[in-house]
């Protein structure tokens, strides 16, 4: 009984915490120059503040409901889909990026 009890539990952590977690979509591609692009597409009815970083660099921007970002484009033609790195989350968590 107890082991089914704790199951239940940590199921539901897991469920409750994936929920929560806002939905977007990433595309990756190679443009005409041979270099690795990044995509992000929202697909919530929030706003949401994301980041896109490569090799150190990271660019911060504000992604509106059900929209997507412009792509986002290597700086070397040896980078792939995996040097990519991408989180979003909700804008309303993070006041200090709202617009003024």
């Amino acid at each position: 009984m107890a082991v089914k009890l704790f199951t239940f539990f940590t199921l539901l952590l897991f469920i409750t915490s994936a929920i929560a977690m806002p939905k977007i979509m990433v595309k990756h591609q190679r443009n005409v120059k041979g270099f690795a692009e990044v995509q992000v597409s929202n697909g919530t009815m929030e706003n949401l503040i994301c980041h896109i970083a490569i090799d150190g660099h990271k660019v911060l921007f504000r992604l509106k409901a059900i929209e997507s970002s412009r792509w986002f484009t290597a700086t070397d033609v040896r980078f792939n889909h995996s040097h990519f790195s991408v989180w979003c989350d909700y804008l309303k968590l993070y006041p200090k990026y709202q617009a003024e």
